[in-house]
């Protein structure tokens, strides 16, 4: 019986020896990624200008000519011969008066739409007087200062956007900053009127 009971001790400490054996060889070795040998290949990012509000692709002629609002102003510029100043190269910013800002006027000088286009000499002096011969966007308004024309006449603009002819008419600024590739366009609701 002592035989039989020390066999059984021998076999039961054996399975336990066995058993804690395959404990260790159950835990796993850390797997190494495989390596390829693929060459990776990386194109060169190509420079980018960075995109900003003042990219423009018109000239302020062709803004004005675009602009279902500006149709009047197109036409004076035109038969006045201007239109071809407004699509040169150059810094130029643009006080424009919509079609109904010619209302009054045409009240006042008591003619037509057409009778206003052919007189090309009042064009020829009204017209530069709503051009300042350099950038100025609505951030960079000199407010209550004068500012010289492209006739050599002055405006002046409040810090309320309010522009004060050389009569002492106003025109409101209706809109600012509309970018072309030779300046800057603002629309306006009056003529500015030079004297």
């Amino acid at each position: 019986m002592l035989k039989k009971n020390l066999l059984s001790i021998a076999v039961v400490t054996a399975a336990m020896s066995l058993a804690a054996c395959n404990d260790k060889e159950a835990t796993t070795d850390p797997v190494e990624p495989e390596v390829t040998t693929e060459e990776v290949v990386v194109e060169p990012v190509a420079e980018v200008e960075p995109m900003t509000d003042t990219a423009a692709t018109q000239s302020i002629a062709e803004i004005a000519a675009g602009n279902e609002n500006l149709t009047i102003l197109t036409a004076a510029l035109q038969a006045a011969g201007l239109d071809t100043m407004m699509m040169d190269a150059g810094t130029y910013t643009v006080f424009a008066p919509t079609d109904d800002a010619f209302a009054p006027v045409l009240e006042k000088l008591g003619v037509t739409k057409e009778e206003l286009l052919a007189d090309t000499d009042l064009l020829k002096k009204v017209l530069p007087y709503h051009v300042v011969p350099k950038v100025v966007m609505a951030a960079d308004i000199p407010y209550g200062t004068d500012i010289e024309t492209a006739n050599g006449k002055t405006i002046s603009i409040s810090d309320a956007n309010v522009i004060t002819d050389a009569t002492g008419n106003t025109a409101n600024i209706t809109s600012t900053d509309i970018m072309a590739t030779n300046g800057v366009v603002h629309t306006i609701d009056a003529v500015l009127m030079p004297e």
